[in-house]
């Protein structure tokens, strides 16, 4: 029988671990000792117990996964909505957020970033402008002309309005900083803090090569945007001073392969967008 004791302690204790098996089953058979099998089945039972509990406590843990992913995809939907509200305030704008998210989506892919990477990417292109929708109605009063240098400052300051509006929401990973920095450059001349090459996060890097080619393919009404290959041009003339030279030809293969968006094709014959020339906006 002590021998029997120490044996059933040795799977007690093994079972305490976590490590759950049928041995102490055996223990429960009539031939042993009623001391011995009271005390297995005793030790059965709560083993039992102990795996339906934590069965449940693994079912709940999914149902909050669930929930908890539906509630991000809400709030971003939510802020989403917010920054698509800028297309009634200023026409130009509408669709730019897309068009710039699949831009950059697309170049991360090629570059072989991971996909939560590629997600933060994919939000950060979406919310990138969100800052814009604290701008004054002067500044969408005057959207079609030049801007004075006041309004140009106000302007720039829609990287940190918008950094501010999602900065709570620590589950967009690298959003935050993607839409805080898309506007710095390389060469130091960019904005809000003038930050220079690996200083700026890659995805903000990324989002700045799809923000302005999308900028240059976009129609004013004071200016028609440039062709697809004029805005090559620009974009090539742009790299090693403010865009990243490796992302810029990495982005013009990309759209050399698998086109425009679909917003973007034209048939042939029809006259080509054209960029207006003031890169603030």
């Amino acid at each position: 029988m002590e021998k029997m004791i120490v044996e059933l302690i040795g799977i007690m204790e093994s079972v305490a671990a976590g490590n759950y098996s049928n041995d102490i089953m055996e223990y429960t058979r009539p031939e042993h000792p009623e001391p011995i099998r009271r005390l297995a089945e005793a030790m059965g039972m709560m083993m039992v117990k102990v795996e339906a509990r934590e069965q449940r406590l693994e079912n709940l843990v999914a149902e909050l996964e669930v929930l908890n992913e539906q509630l991000q995809n809400n709030i971003i939907k939510t802020v989403c909505g917010i920054a698509n509200a800028l297309g009634a305030r200023d026409r130009y704008t509408e669709g730019h957020g897309e068009r710039v998210a699949e831009y950059a989506v697309r170049l991360a892919r090629r570059m072989g970033l991971s996909e939560e990477e590629v997600q933060g990417i994919l939000i950060g292109g979406l919310l990138h402008d969100v800052g814009k929708i604290g701008f004054s109605d002067r500044i969408f009063e005057h959207i079609d002309i030049r801007l004075p240098d006041d309004m140009r400052e106000e302007i720039q300051r829609h990287p940190v309005i918008g950094a501010e509006i999602i900065k709570d929401l620590d589950f967009l990973g690298g959003a935050e900083s993607y839409v805080l920095f898309h506007h710095e450059r390389a060469d130091g001349t960019g904005y809000p803090f003038g930050l220079r090459d690996e200083a700026i996060p890659q995805g903000a890097r990324i989002l700045a090569v799809a923000d302005s080619f999308d900028a240059m393919t976009t129609d004013r009404s004071y200016q028609k945007g440039k062709t697809r290959d004029e805005a090559f041009a620009i974009l090539r003339d742009l790299a090693g001073r403010g865009l990243s030279k490796e992302l810029v030809e990495l982005f013009i293969e990309e759209v050399l392969e698998n086109g425009l968006p679909v917003s973007r094709e034209r048939s042939p014959g029809a006259e080509a967008p054209r960029i207006p020339s003031d890169s603030a906006r």
